[in-house]
């Protein structure tokens, strides 16, 4: 395959792609349901998948080098035109967005892409080939999707080619922890990567991202819109709360309409002013924030913002600066600012795993999660903490059942969605893994056909040097298709915790 290039890849996959298409279009009985077929129809899907995943990263590397190749054409030709004036040469800068240009309009064609789409795909498909070698591998491998490993190339625009490398060796090294994560925690495991290979960029990344604050209105199927905004973090976890607290408040006086519908009549009445508009209230937003991150700009530290996940700390403190300014000025250590509209700011002293960086805290004796306890879990977890679902925090499950013998406590509890908190009839088993003084809180989740994956809480601060627990092992199907590269512990002293 190496000897023969471009064309003899090309036919091996027109001989693939054909075979792949007839068995879809043409199956016979190979999709008869069969109650002893069951993993066999989950070892297919496996490896659709990792198919799938190796087949974008081979597409990054194509469309990448058929950019080039363009460019190398593009360059010649010039060569040619001006063999006799050199003089009258186009710079290497107009030759390279003529020959990306091109490309982007090839892809654009071949795939069904707009033309603004693909080109947004091909940089971000050139930063992974240049400068990303440990997410176009981790995509290649099924390590993590094809929307994640671009969403973490576009998010690394901004960045040097020197730091976009050491954001990608970082998380690259955090692979085993963001197993089973989802869309949202690889995002703030992005953002935290990049703080880390960039902490001085912070403030100027986020005010080049305010000015792109906006609102569109797009046209939905079946006679409906989808309205979304784009603005600051803290405004947005605002805006979910109220609107779910709205929710729950009108289903517990007997509203037979869902959470969601409700929620999005709520927005409506209250933008355009109508006879069932929200009333103002105070909301009560936790936000967890280092010290270091509080009052020393630039330690490199993010801030997470409950129901939402990572923002940066230097908007979070231009948010408390306010209320804590005012208590100063009065002379008072009481909670900082008067109720009201205005944001009034209480602190608590939290306290995070020396290790992990995770928040650790206190336990209860009843069955229910005391409201306290409840609350704490919501900010250590901040969303759904099953495999790959992002879903705000609906209930407070326990790991092991209280019926079963499980104790009501922050080590046997975390925050789930409505859906998931049914883990006992859709799973095989859900229980804590590791040791909790080394690796913390990692609750391993195991489907009836035995595929696992492992989650755990995000980290308040980026710690060098310390462990990072193994994932648990995947299912036999998984072990036997793929050579997974490990990165062994570094034996580098933990830091202090935050």
């Amino acid at each position: 395959m190496h000897a023969g290039g471009a064309p003899v890849l090309a036919a091996a996959l027109g001989d693939q792609g054909f075979v792949l298409r007839e068995l879809a279009l043409r199956p016979g009985e190979l999709f008869v349901p069969d109650e002893a077929l069951g993993a066999a129809y989950t070892n297919v899907v496996g490896m659709i998948h990792e198919l799938r995943s190796a087949m974008d990263a081979l597409e990054a590397r194509t469309v990448v080098a058929l950019a080039e190749s363009l460019t190398l054409q593009k360059q010649a030709e010039a060569r040619a035109r001006t063999a006799q004036e050199a003089d009258q040469a186009p710079p290497t800068r107009k030759l390279l967005r003529e020959a990306t240009n091109e490309a982007t309009r090839e892809v654009s064609m071949l795939i069904g892409k707009s033309p603004a789409s693909a080109a947004h795909s091909l940089a971000s498909q050139r930063r992974l080939v240049a400068d990303m070698p440990e997410m176009l591998t981790a995509l290649a491998s099924a390590q993590v999707t094809s929307t994640s490993a671009h969403n973490t190339s576009r998010a690394a625009a901004p960045l040097s080619p020197a730091q976009r490398h050491e954001m990608d060796r970082l998380l690259g090294e955090r692979l085993p922890d963001l197993d089973g994560a989802g869309a949202e925690t690889w995002d703030d495991a992005t953002v935290a990567a990049i703080a880390a290979a960039d902490p001085a960029g912070q403030e100027r990344r986020h005010q080049r991202a305010k000015q792109e604050r906006h609102v569109t209105v797009r046209r939905a199927e079946h006679g409906m819109a989808t309205v979304s905004a784009r603005v600051p973090a803290l405004d947005g976890a605002k805006i979910r709360k109220r609107l779910s607290l709205e929710a729950e408040r009108l289903r517990a006086a007997g509203d037979r309409r869902g959470h969601q519908a409700i929620q999005a009549d709520s927005f409506v009445d209250t933008l355009l002013g109508q006879e069932d508009a929200m009333v103002p209230t105070t909301l009560d937003i936790g936000i967890i924030i280092t010290d270091r991150a509080l009052f020393h700009p630039g330690a490199g530290d993010l801030a997470q913002i409950e129901g939402h996940g990572t923002a940066p700390a230097e908007v979070l403190r231009d948010e408390l600066r306010g209320p804590l300014g005012a208590a100063l000025t009065k002379g008072t250590d009481r909670a900082m600012g008067p109720d009201g509209p205005a944001l009034r700011a209480v602190m608590r002293r939290l306290y995070t795993h020396p290790l992990t960086g995770e928040l650790v805290a206190v336990e209860s004796r009843a069955r229910a999660f005391p409201a306290a306890l409840a609350k704490f879990i919501r900010w250590r977890d901040l969303v759904c903490r099953a495999p790959y679902c992002d879903a705000p925090i609906r209930q407070t499950d326990h790991i092991r059942p209280h019926a079963s013998g499980g104790d009501t406590c922050l080590d046997n509890g975390q925050g789930l969605c409505a859906f998931c908190n049914a883990k006992e009839q859709q799973t095989r088993s859900v229980h804590r893994v590791g040791d909790p003084a080394v690796d913390g809180h990692v609750v391993e989740w195991i489907s009836r056909s035995g595929t696992r994956r492992t989650t755990r809480p995000r980290a308040l601060s980026t710690r060098e040097g310390s462990p990072r627990a193994e994932p648990a092992a995947r299912s036999p199907r998984r072990r036997s298709a793929r050579r997974r590269r490990r990165r062994p512990p570094s034996s580098r002293a933990p830091e202090a915790p935050a």
